[in-house]
């Protein structure tokens, strides 16, 4: 059996490696590794949860550690996309920790933190930067940012990118990045308008895919209950009550529909939390730092947040809403039967939603098992308690939130259509540098 040993890594990110009790690479690691080591592009096809982040992490860093070179002062040598701030933080926290014992700096861009502290540590440059592209495009327009020194370039999550909108600020990305540069694509399905995405960035690339196309995670049973809409939330209430949960997750389609699982969950005592677009960068973290310490059993959330999710031991999902987009079910399904653990999808499907649940079948070849409502539903239904009044949402002024012009979607930041003002104002979004060794 391989080990990383074997594939050429330096002896920094091995010692690295071995201290969190990493020793046989993933599919994707070992197909991926070597070609990347050696300079050429790349286009996976790879399902969250298999290790994909390593899979470019580890030769990156290699690459970057092998030509110590001065950080170029308000730029950096790498560049990795999400489509998340919650997948950036974690993309981030990886580079750090299999980088510990190089001297190479990281630095996130996200929203929820004041950009004027990201603007005075990206003075100096850094070494790796991930970022959400919003608060990207926002710094290089404020001149806080160059790409003119990228030499790894990291599209990950392509799809969800899309589906979020952010074509055209990735056309953009891609006419200020150099030409001269190692490139890595990947997504988790690859329909032709993310092929042609990825042609438009990759240069004779090594294509690599560990699972087939639009599969679900292979350990995950699922069950689907045909309710209707009005009766979603008791049916919920009921299942979670009766089913031995480790960890689950609840996915909504909308950030208001989220807030309401939640008034209806709490109201019958259950403890969970929301997490969307529309909370707070503390609020969000807060919200993941309880579900991941077991504080909290039940997360709810919106497609916006199912990519930034990692987050081990969750046993269920809950697909509240059945998703418009058949993709999203597979990486909302892709949170649980992690790390060889077996998981449990349950889909509550209303007769609007009969042909949303035919399109998933189809894409993933999988018939869900029907489930019939519970015994003496409507009894039960009958004694679970109401909500109070629901209350503004947490906010600037008055604790409320302005709704974004692009409705539900927007989730993480609003996709630009134009080129933005240069004169205007200072934005949204911020992160922070980490070392994983100084210089």
């Amino acid at each position: 059996m391989t080990q990383f040993t074997d594939l050429g890594l330096p002896e920094p990110i091995l010692k690295a490696l071995a201290a969190k009790n990493y020793s046989t690479p993933t599919p994707i690691q070992l197909q991926a590794i070597p070609p990347l080591l050696d300079g050429r592009d790349l286009c996976g096809i790879a399902q969250t949860g298999t290790g994909k982040t390593a899979a470019f992490a580890l030769p990156s860093l290699a690459i970057l550690a092998s030509n110590p070179k001065h950080r170029p002062p308000q730029g950096c040598r790498m560049l990795v996309l999400s489509p998340t701030r919650e997948l950036a933080s974690q993309i981030a926290e990886s580079f750090v920790a299999y980088g510990k014992f190089l001297r190479l700096s990281v630095a996130t861009v996200f929203g929820g933190v004041p950009i004027n502290r990201q603007i005075r540590q990206l003075q100096a440059g850094v070494d790796i930067l991930v970022a959400t592209p919003g608060r990207l495009l926002d710094l290089i327009d404020q001149r806080a940012l160059s790409l003119k020194n990228v030499e790894i370039f990291v599209l990950d999550e392509a799809d969800q990118m899309l589906d979020l909108g952010f074509i055209h600020a990735l056309k953009r990305v891609d006419q200020l990045l150099p030409k001269k540069r190692q490139s890595l694509f990947f997504s988790a399905t690859m329909p032709k308008t993310i092929a042609d995405l990825g042609d438009r960035f990759l240069t004779d690339p090594v294509k690599v895919s560990v699972a087939p196309q639009s599969t679900t995670a292979e350990r995950v049973e699922q069950f689907a209950t045909f309710v209707n809409q009005a009766e979603k939330q008791a049916l919920l209430t009921m299942r979670i009550r009766s089913e031995p949960i480790d960890r689950a997750l609840v996915f909504t389609r909308t950030k208001h529909g989220a807030d309401r699982v939640v008034r209806h969950l709490k109201a019958a005592g259950i403890g969970c939390e929301a997490i969307h677009g529309n909370k707070s960068q503390p609020q969000r973290e807060r919200a993941l730092g309880a579900f991941r310490k077991g504080e909290i059993k039940i997360l709810v959330a919106t497609d916006i947040a199912a990519r930034g999710i990692d987050v081990g031991g969750v046993s269920h999902v809950f697909n509240f809403e059945l998703p418009n987009v058949a993709e999203q079910y597979v990486h909302r399904i892709g949170r649980t039967a992690r790390a060889g653990a077996a998981g449990i999808a349950i889909a509550f499907v209303a007769d609007d939603e009969r042909p949303y649940m035919r399109a998933i079948e189809k894409l993933t070849r999988v018939k869900m098992d029907v489930q019939p409502l519970p015994e003496n539903f409507i009894a039960e239904k009958a004694k679970l308690p109401k909500p109070a009044a629901s209350q503004p949402s947490e906010g600037r002024g008055g604790n409320r939130q302005p709704r974004r012009h692009d409705g539900e979607r927007s989730g993480e930041e609003r996709p630009r259509r134009f080129p933005p003002r240069r004169s205007g104002s200072v934005g949204r979004h911020a992160g922070a540098v980490r070392k994983t060794g100084g210089r």
